[in-house]
């Protein structure tokens, strides 16, 4: 990533990037992520982020497993499909589609 700015001091752009110089702040869980640079510039990602990350890998994880108690229902024969159910709910998502489109 490239930044230019007329109102630095220098005249060359300042590049973003991994350098020699990048430090990076150990974390423990919950706490938060800080990266230096060499030019005094500081990143610092909140401890949500982590929190965050943790949720979308255990949401991740339980699809999983939810697929694949799916796959083996439907493999034995032994998964039935509630269709009213499924039609309703897709009938449901196409209204709510249409309702954000119409604004």
């Amino acid at each position: 990533m490239k930044v230019v700015d007329g109102n630095l001091s220098s005249g060359s752009p300042v590049e973003s990037g991994r350098t020699h110089e990048t430090q990076r702040a150990s974390t423990t869980a919950g706490s938060a992520a800080t990266t230096h640079t060499g030019g005094g510039d500081q990143v610092e990602f909140s401890s949500g982020l982590g929190s965050l990350a943790r949720a979308m890998s255990a949401l991740h994880a339980n699809r999983a497993n939810q697929v694949q108690a799916l796959t083996a229902q439907y493999q034995s024969g032994a998964f039935r499909a509630d269709s009213e159910a499924t039609s309703r709910t897709m009938v449901d998502h196409a209204l709510a589609a249409g309702a954000e489109q119409s604004w």
